[in-house]
């Protein structure tokens, strides 16, 4: 038996196989990426009994090895090819025991590519429930193969699944000696020869999946389409007969191995039927759903901010700590402002990762997940979307890179791209500062509507639902722009209700945090430090002269308020100053100058860091709090010095609102989607279109109010 075996767990979608992975490997996992595919698998490890570490593979969820989507093409790359590095030692099918006939298609196709399988039986519990009773001893002999009883959410029986797996591993069975299908041998013998020697039914997927394929090249799959069209070889017909034949066969396994007791309750009136009647109608469905996410959100907002606001207060104090024991020096301020300050814009985000995570995670293990993607699916199509992207949509009010994470429950890369680039159109809570002044500037505050709402409550909810309908229309306009050949299918089969494991949920908060972390972390810090270089220096020693002419220009002024007004000039005057000057020619037509381009270059860093740009820019300290109102007060006393009246106009604050509900100014977004499509390609895109957005949205605005 080899020392570290690799062993693929395979399945339907909904059997259970993320859970059985979970529990057979705990924390022991990690991320890593299928070669030459944008998708992520999960790898753990598991100890035999030889004490021997064995490579577990969680692989997406398939309904046949013949590919209908992206995520099944990825399968059929690894079972289809001996060679891939991925290939497994031996395969865990696990089925669903409810449906064990269903389930058994695919266990009998992976049996007979030849690979050592074990059959995993999951949900035992719920077929007794329903009067379902499984001769499992039976099952083992007709099939010729190991099967271990498993309550995968539970963590039952697997030490009898490590004795089936250590059985299999040490015997080296395969396959079945005949193939329930009926095919040409001359045929089968012509593309071993032309292809490499292999077993019959490999040789056969080869024949009727080589365009999905990637061991193949371009002249060898039009040889294989000259060897369909010698022996008129038709893929879809040889396809259904043989599943046809295959469920002719097992059917009467099945038949000779399982019986169905009475149950005292009616099966269409078990609890999940019940609940289904209030969750999925049409009408109270979408009414629970919004209350849920209303519940889920307020936690999340108010959950959050203690551990945030400690966060940014150790951060803030460690800042403070260092600066006052280390040396002033550049390579302070580098640690300081630069690396730190970085360091504290990634820690963060891990309290709303957490708990968003945690809501999903209890929302998906109940059961509940599934039933709002099957009632939103209808709606969300008409946009180029699916029912799996609300959640990341509604997720992106709190913050875009947990939502991004979170799209990838959508199985179809298609949905799931054109959610991550619409995403970052919700407003999220960083631009709550933002939003907070500029209303404050423009909306009176003392106005109603109708008596009853306050104005600038109600241009805050305007501002969110404008963010909410832009995204549906850029997802409508992808839809008919995105040329993919991949058709997008809803297929989903709505598990049962049951209670968390929380061990599971557990497991899901620490891979994501983990994956954020350290994966979009490194990049966000990195372009932090890129910042602070560009806001910290300047051309020559413009720098040094810089705060030589503010202290001879105000010889009186000591403390605060001169090192507020060094601050200012110095910002004015290095490259990041420089950049805000050369790009005033073009935010001019938006009503924005030098100090509102230096504002919109250092939050790219973070939506809100535009309230602090603001502050350093019109030489104010103090606290956050009394910061954001002197910040409101200052730029309502700032004058146009081409007009002589008000800069922050009605025209100008909303064409800045309009800019910073499109505009994609956080780099954190950005880092994210390069995470989750492992491309820059995407997260330029993201940031070209979104960019373009918010310039001609706001032009447009700022040209009719002015």
């Amino acid at each position: 038996m080899k020392k570290s075996p690799k062993i693929a767990l395979i399945g339907n979608p909904n059997a259970g196989k993320s859970s059985l992975f979970n529990s057979l490997t705990g924390l022991r996992q990690k991320t890593g990426n299928f070669p030459g595919v944008t998708m992520d698998k999960l790898i753990g490890k598991w100890k035999l009994e030889s004490g021997d570490d064995a490579e577990i593979l969680d692989l997406p969820g398939i309904y046949s090895i013949y590919p209908k989507s992206v995520d099944e093409q990825v399968v059929i790359n690894i079972l289809a090819n001996p060679k891939h590095p991925d290939y497994p030692d031996l395969a865990i099918v696990v089925v669903d025991a409810s449906n064990l006939k269903r389930n058994l298609l695919l266990f009998s196709q992976v049996r007979d590519l030849g690979i050592p399988t074990v059959l995993a039986l999951n949900m035992i519990d719920v077929a007794e429930n329903q009067g379902i009773v499984i001769n499992s001893v039976k099952l083992a002999r007709e099939l010729n193969v190991e099967i271990a009883e498993v309550n995968a959410k539970k963590g039952i029986g697997l030490n009898g699944l490590r004795l089936a797996v250590n059985k299999t591993l040490a015997s080296g069975y395969n396959s079945n000696d005949t193939l329930p299908m009926t095919y040409s041998s001359e045929l089968v013998d012509e593309i071993k020869q032309k292809y490499g020697d292999t077993d019959d039914y490999h040789a056969l997927l080869w024949l009727s999946e080589h365009d999905n394929l990637r061991q193949f090249n371009t002249q060898q799959r039009v040889g294989f389409d000259e060897l369909q069209t010698k022996y008129g070889w038709k893929t879809q017909e040889a396809q259904s007969k043989e599943t046809m034949a295959r469920y002719a066969q097992l059917n009467e396994i099945v038949d000779n191995c399982l019986h169905e007791m009475p149950v005292e309750e009616d099966p269409i009136n078990t609890w999940t039927d019940r609940l289904d009647k209030i969750f999925l109608h049409r009408f109270w469905g979408y009414f629970i759903f919004l209350a849920i996410l209303f519940i889920v959100f307020q936690a999340i907002f108010t959950w959050a901010t203690y551990p945030m606001d400690l966060i940014d207060g150790g951060i803030a104090s460690l800042n403070e700590f260092l600066k006052t024991e280390l040396p002033d020096s550049k390579l302070t301020d580098l640690l300081t402002d630069g690396l730190i300050s970085g360091i504290g814009g990634v820690l963060i985000f891990i309290p709303q990762i957490a708990f968003l995570f945690f809501f999903i995670s209890m929302l998906e293990e109940t059961g509940y997940m599934s039933r709002v993607m099957f009632i939103m699916d209808k709606l969300m199509r008409r946009f180029g979307l699916s029912g799996k992207s609300v959640v990341p949509l509604i997720s992106g009010v709190a913050c875009a890179v947990p939502a991004i994470m979170s799209t990838r429950s959508i199985s179809s890369w298609k949905d799931r791209l054109i959610t991550i680039m619409v995403t970052p159109l919700m407003s999220c809570s960083a631009r709550l500062p933002i939003y907070t002044v500029l209303i404050a500037l423009v909306v009176p505050e003392t106005s109603s509507l109708f008596g009853i709402f306050n104005l600038q409550g109600v241009a805050l909810f305007a501002l969110y639902l404008l963010g909410f309908f832009v995204a549906l229309v850029s997802a409508w306009i992808m839809k008919l722009l995105l040329k993919v050949k991949e058709r997008s299918y809803f297929i989903m089969e709505l598990p049962s209700y049951k209670g968390p494991r929380f061990s599971h949920v557990a497991i899901t908060i620490w891979n994501s945090t983990k994956a954020f972390v350290f994966q979009a972390g490194k990049i966000i810090v990195a372009i932090s430090i890129v910042l602070w270089v560009l806001a910290s220096y300047g051309p020559g020693d413009s720098i040094e002269r810089a705060e030589i002419k503010i202290k001879a220009e105000n010889p009186t002024l000591t403390g605060i308020e001169l090192e507020n007004k060094i601050a200012s000039q110095k910002l004015e005057n290095s490259y990041a100053g420089v950049f805000g000057k050369v790009i005033e020619p073009v935010i001019k037509p938006l009503g924005y100058d030098w100090k509102i381009g230096i504002a919109l270059i250092t939050s790219f860093a973070a939506r809100e860091v535009f309230v602090g740009t603001m502050s350093t820019i019109y030489s104010l300290g103090g606290e956050v709090d009394d910061e954001n109102a002197t910040v409101m007060n200052r730029m309502r006393a700032e004058i146009n010095p081409e007009t002589g009246k008000p800069m922050y106009d009605t025209a100008l604050g909303f064409s800045l609102l309009i800019f910073y509900a499109f505009a994609m100014q956080c780099m954190s977004t950005l880092a994210i989607t390069y995470r989750e499509t492992k491309s820059w390609k995407y997260p330029a895109i993201q940031l070209f279109y979104m960019t373009g957005l918010a310039y001609i949205s706001a032009f447009i605005v700022y040209q009719v109010l002015k």
